[in-house]
C-alpha cells in the first residue's frame, strides 16, 4: 500500500461511516463528511493532509518507493 492508496481508502472509509451514522444515527454527522470532502479539495492542491502525515509516520511509502 503506499500513501496515496491509504488516503484514498481512509477518505471513502470516513464517508461512508459518516453518512451511515448521519442517516441512522444523526443528521450532525454529514458535517463530517462535508469535512473529509473539502480536505481531499484542497489536498488536491497542496499535496498535503492530515492522514498523509500520519501514514508517513507509521512508515507507508510513497508511490514513488513501492517495493515489488
Amino acid at each position: 500500500m503506499t500513501i496515496e492508496r491509504g488516503v484514498r481508502g481512509l477518505a471513502g472509509l470516513f464517508v461512508l461511516l459518516s453518512v451511515g451514522l448521519g442517516y441512522w444515527v444523526h443528521p450532525g454527522w454529514f458535517l463530517f463528511t462535508a469535512f473529509v470532502g473539502a480536505n481531499l479539495f484542497q489536498s488536491a492542491f497542496s499535496n498535503a493532509c492530515p492522514a498523509m502525515t500520519i501514514l508517513r509516520k507509521l512508515g507507508v511509502p510513497n508511490a514513488g518507493k513501492t517495493q515489488p
